[in-house]
């Protein structure tokens, strides 16, 4: 069964509708948008849950929603209403599924370059350690930076989302995004999560936060050490703690139950080793939409830091980049309210020839510089390969 992935030579204006809103993939099987198409009205989250109630309320059987979340609240999300929502959740996967051409792509262009990005994790740390002893003083951030790839010809969208979805482990998606400037060629948000925001059946909701991280190693001996080194990481524990803390307490007001029986455990995929923590719960009214669940949650200190305001002010001032939907969420949900929305990382932009890869790390105190810039450089391996460039492309200039 072959996904219908967005035509690449279409053309999207400012309130046209996409070939293919949104599209995911997993281990568990696909998902995408497909029936007409009905763009919901853009907002920010203040009136995400108005916004969306008439589809609640009114869709039809088989009717779903799904779309993109951006990392700013205040902003715009871009969701969309579709008659149905094909592919069934079977584990179907064929590695040669959609890969028909080859991809070609020069020398990746860092944005920030590397040593600007290692000067902006010094700059976080002077501030953390300065307002360490205040109420309020910044206890992590996340700072990100980008890699510019340009090609000769236009990107083939299903091809690099087919090959995304060659990791068991992470959720491959696309979803369309709005048409910005002067822009003509459709932009469309590409990437493979390994995080789960919030999933929901019935009452039952799970989420399955990540923080704190370690590159994977070809030689088995070293990758086990890697693995080891970050379990025992008291800077990655508490890294990950905060973030755990942040969503228990986010979402204890809609739950009547609660709880991460398992605690933080280690969990990978192809590229990355990750400490998790599976938070399981049941909530107060089972009506309540995963995308609206999934607002409240979004961004996570994974993302953006504690405290979040002061972290994302200070985002805003050292990543010279917008971040846009980056970092923010992704997903789906049918018209009962169901359905599981993922962290926007381990992604890329494409627009035309053109893409723009993201990648962060926490920055908490104990961090340092280098390292944490060798691990944004981990983290693109997967969109780099996906795009036909060695998975180390970005450690190049680490070197």
């Amino acid at each position: 069964m072959t996904l219908p992935f967005l035509n690449a030579h279409s053309t999207e204006g400012a309130h046209s509708i996409p070939d293919q809103p949104f599209a995911f993939r997993n281990k568990n099987g696909m998902i995408c948008a497909a029936g007409p198409a009905l763009a919901i009205p853009r907002g920010s989250d203040q009136t995400l849950a108005d916004r969306v109630g008439g589809f609640f309320n009114g869709a039809t059987d088989g009717a779903m929603l799904g779309g993109a979340l951006p990392f700013n609240k205040a902003e715009a999300d871009y969701l969309w209403q579709v008659g149905r929502g094909d592919g069934v959740w079977l584990g179907d996967q064929n590695k040669d599924q959609g890969v028909t051409s080859e991809i070609t792509v020069v020398r990746p262009r860092p944005q920030p370059s590397a040593q600007t990005y290692m000067d902006s994790v010094s700059r976080a740390l002077d501030i953390m350690r300065t307002e360490q002893k205040l109420p309020q003083g910044l206890s992590k951030v996340v700072l990100a930076r980008t890699l510019m790839l340009q090609q000769a010809q236009e990107i083939p969208l299903n091809d690099v989302l087919a090959r995304l979805s060659y990791d068991p482990s992470v959720t491959a998606f696309q979803v369309a995004l709005p048409t910005t400037g002067s822009r003509v060629s459709p932009r469309h948000l590409v990437g493979a999560t390994p995080e789960l925001l919030l999933s929901k059946s019935g009452a039952q909701i799970t989420s399955h936060p990540l923080a704190g991280s370690a590159k994977r190693l070809d030689d088995p001996t070293a990758d086990a050490a890697a693995a080891e080194g970050l379990r025992n990481s008291a800077k990655d524990q508490r890294e990950h703690a905060v973030v755990v803390e942040y969503i228990l307490d986010t979402l204890a007001p809609f739950c009547s139950e609660l709880g991460a029986p398992d605690g933080a455990t280690l969990t990978t995929t192809k590229s990355m080793w990750h400490i998790g923590t599976l938070i399981q719960g049941t909530l107060k009214d089972p009506e309540t939409p995963a995308v609206v669940l999934a607002s409240k949650l979004h961004p996570t200190p994974a993302v953006c830091g504690m405290p979040c305001d002061r972290a994302a002010n200070l985002i805003s001032e050292l990543e010279p980049v917008p971040r846009d939907f980056y970092a923010g969420a992704v997903g789906w949900c049918d018209r009962s309210g169901d359905g599981a929305w993922y962290v926007a990382i381990r992604c890329a932009e494409l627009c035309g020839s053109q893409a723009r890869l993201y990648a962060g790390a926490g920055i908490v105190l104990g961090s340092e510089p280098q390292s944490e810039a060798a691990e944004t450089g981990a983290k693109f391996g997967a969109l780099l390969a996906a795009l036909g460039l060695p998975r180390d492309a970005a450690l190049q200039d680490l070197n």
